[in-house]
């Protein structure tokens, strides 16, 4: 699967998708494959059901101060610039065994209304780093597929990126699921 796809559960060719994955999914299962990048970056896509309408998920979504609340490790998120194309500011801090990594990015945020959010890195502590979210309606709720390509400035080989992001990803896909749930 592409990192922008995400399945249309009325189409034949996703039907096998559906049948196995879609009960899963709206019983709260996060689906996540990653992809490699290059030799120090990852990529990886996570898809969840939230059992609220397109709509209230895109308002929350896009509420982009709030994201510190979706991922813990996120520190600060702040609308730099408004207008057709947004400014993002996002800095994180992350432990790992010997030491804490401390990021900061800067990204364009271009939304194509109720369906899909871009980021992408105009400066910041990475290589490269580009992000998607996109919507699609699922039941009574709100398919949402989050992919993520990134390469980090410090030199850690791609597989150990890949590990965490497939470790940390579906937890943080479920903390954002749990604060949209409550926001409604």
């Amino acid at each position: 699967m592409s990192a922008s796809y995400i399945p249309d559960f009325t189409r034949a060719s996703d039907i096998a998708w559906s049948q196995d994955k879609q009960n899963l999914l709206m019983q709260g299962e996060i689906f996540v494959e990653t992809r490699s990048h290059n030799a120090w970056g990852g990529a990886v896509t996570a898809w969840m059901y939230v059992p609220l309408v397109r709509s209230n998920v895109w308002q929350q979504l896009t509420d982009y101060p709030r994201w510190v609340q979706y991922f813990p490790d996120i520190t600060k998120s702040e609308i730099i610039q408004r207008g057709e194309v947004k400014r993002l500011y996002q800095a994180a801090q992350k432990a790992f065994l010997f030491f804490t990594a401390q990021v900061e990015i800067y990204v364009q945020v271009a939304e194509e209304i109720g369906q899909r959010i871009q980021f992408r890195m105009e400066k910041g502590t990475f290589e490269d780093f580009t992000a998607n979210l996109e919507l699609k309606d699922c039941g009574n709720g709100t398919l949402v597929a989050y992919s993520v390509q990134a390469t980090p400035n410090i030199p850690i080989p791609s597989m150990f990126i890949q590990q965490a992001m497939n470790l940390e990803l579906p937890a943080n896909m479920r903390k954002m699921r749990q604060v949209l749930c409550k926001g409604q």
